[in-house]
């Protein structure tokens, strides 16, 4: 199902090869992806599927890799991404004993930012994430959205090129999720680029391009119409089930899930051409 990158944006990422062993089992057996620059790339999978595994490896922190990961033109993890890189994990990354504004200080000086800087840092970031007027709050008096917002502000506080992003919607109601994926999207025109995983299916309409994953493997890369149109399915939750469904049948047949016979591999042809126009 691989095609040839579209030439029509240069790439944040660019993955070839990726193979991740945890527990001598391959969690990523060899991947070969590409995020192009100033996107909304959505991740999308099942439970174990190596989601999160391929996230920490774009940002250099998983063990027992394998293959290049190359990260806005630098091999992933280099001291260099360290402000160049915004990542947010699945669970909450900011200290609760601690006020809004202190949080993203100290995310500013890991960053390197001078102190001098870090005042216009930090409101730039609170900006960005809608959370004006919380500078003095204790994130533990938060609500979870608003927790998850400061999240996002600590990846925002150095102003990084490449967003990274891993379940940032997980447990928020409809309207939180509606609200913050505005935000990725005012992100995203400003020039950022952004990799977001989820497992909400109809979060995908809501990206530039999808990366469907099943067991390590890149079952289709692909825009949200694209998907629509090929699966035929009348939302995005059944086209993807449509997809893995196609995939574990072609896997039950002894052969590769990433094979041709996937429903998404013609379009994933038409959604590079449509790039490149």
């Amino acid at each position: 199902m691989r095609q040839n990158p579209s030439e029509a944006r240069p790439a944040a990422v660019r993955v070839a090869g990726l193979r991740v062993v945890r527990g001598g089992r391959p969690v990523i057996p060899g991947l070969d992806v590409e995020v192009p620059a100033g996107s909304v790339v959505g991740l999308l999978g099942p439970s174990g599927s190596g989601k999160t595994t391929l996230l920490r490896a774009v940002v250099g922190v998983q063990a027992q890799v394998s293959g290049t990961v190359e990260v806005l033109g630098e091999p992933a993890g280099s001291p260099s991404l360290r402000r160049r890189v915004g990542y947010v994990t699945q669970d909450a990354s900011v200290y609760t004993d601690l006020t809004v504004a202190q949080n993203l200080d100290y995310f500013a000086a890991l960053a390197g930012i001078p102190s001098r800087g870090r005042k216009a840092a930090v409101a730039a970031a609170m900006s960005d994430v809608d959370l004006g007027g919380h500078e003095k709050q204790p994130v533990r008096t938060l609500s979870g959205g608003e927790c998850s917002r400061v999240s996002l502000a600590a990846a925002l506080v150095a102003d990084p090129e490449l967003l990274v992003l891993d379940e940032p919607t997980v447990g928020l109601d409809p309207v939180l999720r509606r609200d913050l994926w505005e935000t990725f999207r005012r992100l995203a025109a400003s020039g950022k680029s952004l990799l977001v995983s989820s497992h909400v299916m109809d979060e995908a309409t809501q990206c530039d391009r999808l990366l469907l994953l099943r067991e390590g493997v890149l079952v289709a890369d692909i825009t949200p119409r694209a998907l629509l149109e090929e699966t035929g399915a009348p939302d995005a939750e059944r086209a993807f089930l449509a997809l893995i469904d196609a995939a574990n049948a072609v896997g039950a047949d002894g052969s590769s899930p990433a094979a041709g016979g996937v429903p998404g591999a013609a379009a994933t042809g038409r959604a590079r051409e449509e790039d490149g126009r």
